[in-house]
């Protein structure tokens, strides 16, 4: 029970930075129907931009608590993956908006390429610290035994849930109940007919491509606090995994991007602490990247449309 427990935690905590990444996804693809795979490397850029951020702040003003410096450093991160979101959807994607679904694919993988290309030559190709600002003693969740240790978590990892959470919440609330929300549901719909309506589709598109960026910026500081380290290659898998749960959830939809991500971090972690044992020892916790691409052949062959699929006029 006790790892059983220690496997969920670790899951919410994983499905949570995954979920957010893939609120980029769904958002884009239920507004243009294309599927943004430079996404990935968008968080990439957050968390180095935030350690750069941080090595400028140490350098030139150590007085300032730690906290504070992190928050001031993650500011800067989304900002600049917001404008890094916004120039890739005007010069990778605004000219192919009606040419075949293939070209905006082969566009959107061309400029993940680029990207983890320049972040290799300006950060280098080995990977690089990430202070730990947070305390990561370990909270006990259980009381454990001599077979099993007590199922634990960080302090990082609650901030993780909490501010991915309160994050995924905001944005459904902006999506439903505000005018830019309602902007974007209409753009989902008919673009042509939102024209008329005096809703500007470019700069509607332009705010969801911003608003992803800021959110794989989040994304990716969490990923760097969690596991300590940042690299020019690190967007890359979370961001195929986080397409797998938006496709779970169903691509388009925000709340099935939510749900999707939370359930394939529970599906992985579960999967990397039995996987061991099920198999007598021949497969390990270092083929846990395995199921989640098990997920998304499973969904779709059965379910294509995802847990929450509906029709694109309700997606935003």
């Amino acid at each position: 029970m006790d790892t059983l427990i220690q496997q969920l935690i670790n899951g919410v905590m994983l499905g949570s930075i995954y979920a957010l990444i893939a609120l980029g996804y769904t958002m884009v693809y239920g507004i243009l129907r294309i599927i943004n795979f430079a996404h990935g490397d968008i968080l990439m850029v957050g968390a180095l931009t935030t350690l750069s951020a941080l090595n400028v702040l140490n350098s030139h003003f150590p007085a300032m608590p730690q906290l504070f410096q992190l928050g001031f450093a993650l500011v800067i991160a989304m900002a600049v993956c917001a404008l890094l979101a916004m120039a890739v959807e005007r010069f990778a994607y605004r000219r192919l908006r009606n040419a075949p679904r293939l070209a905006p694919l082969i566009s959107g993988i061309g400029v993940s390429v680029l990207l983890q290309t320049v972040a290799m030559i300006i950060w280098s190709r080995n990977p690089l610290m990430f202070p730990q600002i947070l305390p990561m003693d370990p909270i006990t969740v259980t009381a454990g035994s001599e077979a099993h240790p007590p199922a634990i978590i960080t302090v990082t990892g609650i901030v993780t849930v909490v501010l991915a959470l309160v994050v995924m919440v905001g944005l459904w609330l902006l999506v439903e109940y505000t005018r830019l929300g309602r902007g974007m549901r209409a753009v989902a719909e008919n673009p042509r007919v939102a024209t008329l309506m005096g809703v500007n589709p470019n700069a509607i598109i332009t705010l969801t491509f911003a608003i992803g960026g800021v959110f794989a910026a989040l994304a990716g500081v969490m990923m760097a606090s969690n596991y300590g380290n940042a690299s020019f290659s690190m967007g890359f898998l979370p961001g195929i995994k986080a397409f797998t749960a938006a496709v779970l959830g169903g691509i388009g939809n925000i709340r099935g991007a939510m749900i999707g991500g939370i359930l394939l971090g529970i599906i992985e972690s579960l999967g990397a602490g039995y996987l061991g044992e099920l198999t007598n020892g021949v497969f390990g916790s270092n083929y846990q990247d395995v199921f989640a691409f098990m997920v998304l052949i499973l969904v779709l062959v059965f379910r294509p449309a995802g847990l929450l699929g509906e029709r694109v006029a309700h997606r935003a």
